[in-house]
């Protein structure tokens, strides 16, 4: 089943995340033996602003979570408060409104990440990652994106900007550790003539010595499920994708968390060699699939 966008969970999601940062903000000031009233005193606030900050009814700012941790004597909670206030209106951000001005305005948008992140940890199970994808294959990717969101079709530059991002692999201040599943390599996302392509770019991209390249092959017996796709930006943030989300997480326990499953998965994953006796073994089978095809 397709997911679509849902303002209404949208608004849920970040009303619940708002009355759990306000609920922190309340044990902090009890914790400090403060009434809503002395800690707003102690501020220059009004009292009214601790009860809504700390019922979810208003946001607060960077500046308040430093007010409110310094006059609590916790300022060793700022930065995982100030995690939680930036992940607040950002980490659920529908597709239809993200992408509204066009995919290829997206991929723009990811170029300049791109230029921040200096090691990039990648997991997929279901498809070839964009930084990994030929020209052929993103087309694809695309074209079913445009089709299941009804977005504006502007094909050619998406996939002329996937393919720009990619410049970023021969600079020597970048590293990238991909790990797929076998699972990516055979899905029948796209003819079988475009995933040989797809399969010798990704033998090619192996060799570069700032790629690291793992594949989990379908023998292998996992120590973590492999539920869904991640990026993890080098310890910024984590980048989860769904039909009708993208949800960026960057509270530190969930980069922690992600780093973790990345590093188990990572671990039962083949490399080297036996990556390519893998990634063999899927050429030979889609080119017998293709050659039937003719």
């Amino acid at each position: 089943m397709i997911l679509q966008p849902n303002k209404e969970s949208r608004s849920s999601s970040v009303h619940d995340a708002r009355v759990a940062l306000g609920k922190r903000l309340r044990e902090l000031r009890v914790e400090a033996g403060l009434s809503g009233k002395q800690l707003a005193a102690s501020l220059s606030w009004q009292a009214s602003k601790v009860s809504k900050l700390e019922n979810g009814r208003q946001t607060p700012s960077d500046d308040d979570i430093r007010a409110w941790t310094r006059a609590t004597g916790r300022d060793v909670e700022t930065d995982g408060l100030l995690a939680s206030l930036h992940t607040l209106e950002v980490q659920y951000a529908e597709w239809r409104r993200l992408l509204r001005a066009g995919v290829h305005n997206r991929q723009s948008e990811l170029g300049e990440l791109d230029q921040r992140t200096r090691f990039f940890r990648v997991f997929e199970a279901t498809v070839v990652p964009g930084l990994l994808q030929t020209a052929e294959y993103a087309r694809y990717r695309f074209a079913d994106a445009i089709r299941v969101l009804r977005l504006e079709t502007d094909l050619d530059a998406a996939v002329a900007g996937r393919m720009k991002r990619q410049d970023m692999f021969y600079r020597p201040d970048k590293r990238f550790h991909f790990v797929l599943t076998e699972a990516a390599l055979r899905f029948r996302l796209c003819p079988p003539e475009v995933m040989l392509g797809q399969l010798d770019r990704l033998v090619s991209l192996s060799a570069l010595p700032n790629v690291k390249l793992g594949i989990v092959g379908f023998e292998t017996t996992y120590t973590t499920a492999p539920w869904h796709g991640f990026w993890i930006f080098d310890d910024d943030h984590v980048a989860v994708e769904t039909y009708s989300a993208g949800l960026k997480l960057a509270q530190p326990h969930e980069i922690e968390l992600y780093s973790g499953v990345f590093k188990e998965l990572a671990t039962v994953a083949s490399y080297g060699r036996a990556a390519r006796n893998i990634l063999t073994r899927v050429i030979d089978d889609v080119a017998a699939e293709a050659t039937d095809s003719e």
